[in-house]
């Protein structure tokens, strides 16, 4: 059953809504490529599963967010952040686990409100561990060159069970980083290239879910050469760093949200499952604190491009079918 209800979420987080002038018209193709690449299996049940098997109570999982930058988005963008805390409230509340986020200190306000939306208060690192206290975010080094060293410190001393990169840009080919279409993030954007967190987690064995929507994002480099093939811009974009499960879909937040929803399946507590107000109050938190979306770079209810009420639908969609697929079975009274 497992599979059935992956497959549907596979199929819900996968509907594309996207201006024209845009890349459009992929992702079911990106999909495909991600899907038979991973052996066949629903890629939301994978990673759910990866999560479900590897965290118990008390474990850390790192959370690695946060895209958009300057001039145009200072603080980063509306998709990244709300999934995260999605994915958080689930890990917290369904598995005991303590989320920590990491991100650049340019993201970190919106991913504070949209945690605080999603119930899950942002409390010191070391309190959270020692007391289950809510969650903990890290932010990274502002030099390049101290990356490294950063991920494997705080491997070291936080013993991740599972990291995940919600719309986290990675290095291409040259080394790198690109926009969707296919324009270089320079100097003047600031950005910090967190890819040696992946590279950490490979050497000890961490388990890695990427999630993305253009091919340009860490966790893509699985299907690299399907990316260059298919993106308009992938020859040049395609992001080279790979995850152990790679989710293709519409927007990050709604793969986080796809993963949120088949791990409360999996474990039992369909309850927990976010509705359409708290979809709502997240994504309006991330907006307020700073978190623009990404077309216009506006503070409108919107994400990616599409209205702020498709991504509640969503959420409404994911939570009643999980909720239906762990009730009885029943034919009712007129079948």
């Amino acid at each position: 059953m497992s599979d059935i209800v992956g497959q549907m979420v596979d199929r819900l987080i996968t509907v594309e809504l996207k201006n024209p002038g845009m890349p459009h018209g992929f992702l079911v193709d990106l999909y495909e490529a991600a899907l038979n690449e991973g052996g066949g299996r629903p890629l939301t049940a994978r990673a759910a599963e990866l999560l479900k098997e590897a965290v118990s109570k008390g474990d850390t999982v790192f959370l690695l967010t946060g895209a958009g930058y300057p001039p145009q988005m200072p603080t980063g963008e509306s998709d990244g952040p709300p999934g995260a805390a999605v994915l958080a409230r689930m890990l917290y509340w369904g598995l005991n686990a303590v989320p920590v986020y990491l991100c650049e200190k340019k993201h970190e306000g919106p991913i504070r409100a949209s945690s605080e939306a999603a119930d899950v208060m942002i409390h010191p690192i070391d309190l959270a561990i020692d007391r289950g206290f809510g969650a903990g975010l890290l932010t990274a080094p502002d030099r390049q060159e101290e990356v490294e060293a950063w991920s494997a410190e705080i491997f070291e001393r936080y013993d991740p069970k599972a990291i995940v990169c919600i719309e986290r840009l990675g290095p291409a080919s040259d080394g790198r980083v690109y926009n969707a279409t296919g324009i270089v993030k320079g100097p003047e954007t600031e950005i910090v290239d967190l890819a040696p967190l992946l590279s950490e987690a490979a050497r000890r064995g961490v388990g890695s879910i990427g999630i993305g929507d253009h091919g340009n994002e860490i966790g893509f480099g699985r299907i690299q050469s399907a990316v260059r093939e298919i993106m308009p811009a992938g020859k040049t974009n395609a992001c080279t760093v790979a995850t152990d499960v790679l989710i293709p879909c519409m927007m990050s937040n709604w793969g986080a949200s796809g993963i949120a929803a088949q791990l409360s399946y999996l474990i039992g507590r369909t309850d927990l499952a976010h509705g359409p107000e708290q979809e709502r109050r997240i994504v309006e938190a991330c907006l307020a604190a700073g978190g623009l979306e990404a077309h216009m770079c506006t503070k409108r209810f919107i994400v990616d491009g599409a209205e702020g009420e498709s991504s509640m639908a969503i959420a409404q969609l994911l939570k009643n079918m999980v909720q239906l697929f762990a009730t009885a079975p029943s034919t009712g009274v007129a079948h």
